[in-house]
C-alpha cells in the first residue's frame, strides 16, 4: 500500500503532539520515499538517536514499506532559532 505525504503527516502530527511538520514526498508519487522535518516538544533532552527511534516507532508499519526515508527532528527552541 503506497502511503501519501498526508498520511504520514497526519500520523507523526497525532502521535508526537507536533507544532510543526513538513512531508515531501520524493518518491514520483508511488508513495516509497519520504523526507520528513518534525518539530515536538518529544524531542526536548533527547539525543538524535533517540529523536529517530521514536519517529521510527510511530512509523514502524509505514517503515516496512517505505524504502527511503530521511528525518529532521528539532525541538521547538531549535525550530525559533533555525527560523529567526
Amino acid at each position: 500500500m503506497p502511503y501519501s505525504a498526508d498520511y504520514i503527516k497526519n500520523k507523526l502530527s497525532d502521535k508526537l503532539d507536533t507544532l510543526h511538520v513538513e512531508v515531501v514526498d520524493e518518491s514520483d508519487g508511488c508513495g516509497g520515499k519520504f523526507a520528513v522535518l518534525v518539530v515536538s516538544n518529544a524531542f526536548v533532552g533527547k539525543p538524535l538517536l533517540q529523536r529517530h527511534r521514536l519517529v521510527n516507532s510511530v512509523l514502524e508499519e509505514e517503515l516496512k514499506e517505505i524504502h527511503a526515508f530521511s528525518q529532521k527532528t528539532l525541538t521547538p527552541e531549535e525550530w525559533e532559532k533555525r527560523n529567526a
